[in-house]
């Protein structure tokens, strides 16, 4: 099996690199960054290729976009994503239309190197192998788009003021509604969404956490 690793941190890019070697693997390409990425799947076209999510510059998503650019340039290509970090928004973005020969595992969950070697063999038989954990957030953040989906424009538009810090006065000012007519859409968001009353937890806030997370 051809394989490329996308991995910043030096000594996890060269163990997985000798891992695989002693494995009959061919790693044609080892790099840092998503740019050196994108450029070594066009020019080796490998089988597989092996992905952290947060790589430079910025260390936040630039592995998982560049995966699912090379993706949607190479679609034969299996992709592994190896990461300790779970984002959802582009995990679905991978995982849309089917998604065969793609993975997800979770680096602190795989306790067993041949769990990690049998992932890759069943991804490069186009198979789909998510950790469950990743399965679990995913779907949360599935739920949370339905019901947001399910509020009106004009609760939409009262969630966004909610989640600026406006109160229920100045949403009123602001969308020149009445006072009355702002409780009654936030009593049907936090319905929606959900939340029912409880001592324990602030409804407020948790609503704007749906409207940023969503």
């Amino acid at each position: 099996m051809r394989i490329v690793i996308a991995e910043d941190a030096v000594v996890l890019r060269d163990g997985l690199r000798l891992l695989l070697a002693s494995r009959g693997h061919e790693v044609v390409a080892a790099v840092g960054d998503g740019e050196a990425l994108r450029a070594c799947v066009d020019e080796h076209r490998p089988d597989i290729a092996v992905v952290d999510v947060r790589m430079p510059p910025s260390h936040t998503d630039e592995g998982l976009r560049a995966a699912i650019q090379v993706r949607r340039d190479h679609p034969d290509l299996g992709v592994l994503v190896f990461s300790q970090y779970i984002e959802t928004r582009y995990a679905a973005q991978l995982l849309a239309g089917g998604a065969r020969g793609v993975g997800y595992l979770l680096k602190e969950r795989v306790a067993d190197v041949r769990d990690f070697l049998a992932a890759l063999d069943r991804i490069a038989a186009g198979e789909t192998v998510l950790d469950p954990e990743v399965v679990t957030q995913l779907m949360g953040a599935s739920r949370r788009g339905d019901a947001l989906g399910a509020l009106t424009a004009r609760e939409r538009e009262v969630l966004a003021l909610m989640a600026e810090g406006r109160s229920n006065s100045a949403i009123a000012e602001a969308l020149f509604l009445s006072y009355g007519s702002v409780e009654k859409h936030v009593t049907q968001i936090f319905t929606k969404l959900g939340l029912p009353p409880s001592d324990g937890d602030h409804r407020r806030v948790l609503a704007v956490l749906h409207y940023l997370q969503a």
